[in-house]
């Protein structure tokens, strides 16, 4: 056949080299899909989930989960608070601290004016009740000694006494009135022995009376020690400090208003500083303001967890005879803005799930929530901030 003249191909020419193109235009599509798939990173942990698994608490709607394993949750920081109803109205916060109960603590002096001769216990050591802690060399030691001595002397001469005049009254050798007079000195002399001795015991005095000896009245820890070897101390002089860290309590002032709503076995809630909490219980609560504060005191009792002496903290307290609102109160961390919306992040079995939520009044680092939420769950509150930056990588990456 005749080349045409224009320089344009047959048809079947044509047909083929369009073919070819295509062929071409495939491969390099392929080839650069192959390398976006190489250049995007693996999925994140973040994965849409518009039918999870409803949770207590949970509503339906579109939602997003977080997978993460319980060393993650606990590496990142994040306290998972299990919520309740009740409204700002039904709760009572208030400024606490943690104090020992009469019974908790002991303050230890030298019964007896002296200098310390030996120390047998440090700082923070483990003491038991009943231990000797420190050894005071005093001359009044010496002297109650000597009392306890001579106390006992007469009191063992006033019962010979008695002996004999009680065998010559029964031969009929001496009068009823000699006899009386006998059992009234033995009776003088053996309450004079006991309180002497009673006195040399409760100042510690050893068996040679020389020293006496500061012991401990409870089993703890030694929070402060001020003695030293050698210094000359006062029977005032504080020497060592006991607490047992098992019999503690919580002590929160509460306004004259709020006083009147709080009795005895209502719930309460106490948040730590790195944003743990604490179940509580309270045990009492005084009928009298403060001078200085003007405020009543809550005595409140943890249940569990390990609190120190001194430690402040803050309580909540929710009283039984308050009327509930319905709506579920949180921490403002533990609410986050997601897309636009507030969400709280609420734990499943494998991590958490993004609840949307309406919100209400706030007070007091507070906020209520009226809607998209139930009570029972157990949601993220110190820390929230870490899913939702998690939640918006993940959205990143899978763009």
């Amino acid at each position: 056949m005749t080349q045409p003249r224009n320089g344009f191909l047959n048809n079947t020419s044509a047909s083929k080299l369009f073919a070819g193109g295509l062929f071409v235009t495939a491969l390099v599509a392929g080839g650069a899909g192959y390398l976006v798939a190489r250049a995007t990173p693996p999925a994140a942990i973040i994965t849409a989930a518009p039918e999870a698994q409803a949770e207590p608490g949970h509503v339906e709607g579109e939602a997003a989960k977080l997978t993460l394993s319980p060393s993650a949750i606990t590496s990142a920081g994040i306290v998972v608070e299990t919520i309740q109803s009740g409204g700002l109205a039904a709760e009572i916060l208030a400024s606490a601290a943690v104090t020992a109960p009469p019974g908790g603590q002991a303050l230890l002096t030298a019964r007896a004016a002296g200098a310390v001769t030996r120390i047998n216990k440090r700082l923070g050591d483990t003491v038991r009740q009943g231990e000797v802690l420190a050894t005071v060399e005093s001359r009044e030691a010496s002297q109650i000694a000597a009392d306890r001595g001579a106390a006992a002397a007469k009191a063992t001469l006033a019962q010979r006494n008695l002996a004999r005049e009680r065998s010559l009254f029964q031969q009929r050798v001496s009068p009823r009135v000699d006899l009386e007079a006998a059992e009234a000195e033995a009776a003088v002399a053996a309450a004079e022995a006991r309180r002497a001795s009673a006195a040399a015991s409760a100042a510690g005095v050893t068996a040679d009376g020389r020293n006496v000896v500061v012991v401990s009245p409870i089993s703890g820890q030694i929070t402060s020690v001020t003695g030293s070897l050698g210094a000359y101390v006062q029977p005032e002089t504080e020497l060592f400090r006991i607490s047992d860290p098992r019999r503690i309590q919580v002590e929160a002032a509460v306004s004259a208003a709020d006083a009147p709503r709080i009795r005895a076995g209502d719930r309460a809630v106490l948040e730590l500083a790195d944003g743990t909490t604490l179940p509580a219980r309270v045990r009492s609560i005084t009928a009298s303001l403060g001078a200085e504060t003007r405020a009543a005191t809550a005595v409140l009792e943890p249940v569990g967890g390990a609190l120190r002496l001194g430690q402040t903290l803050r309580a909540r307290i929710y009283p039984a005879r308050a009327s509930a609102t319905g709506r579920i109160v949180v921490p403002e961390e533990a609410v986050q803005s997601v897309a636009g919306r507030d969400v709280v992040f609420i734990r499943t079995a494998d991590g958490f799930v993004a609840q949307p939520v309406t919100t209400a009044q706030r007070s007091a680092g507070r906020i209520e929530i009226v809607d998209g939420l139930k009570a029972g769950a157990s949601i993220a509150t110190t820390n929230a901030f870490v899913l939702k930056a998690e939640l918006g990588k993940g959205a990143g990456e899978e763009e």
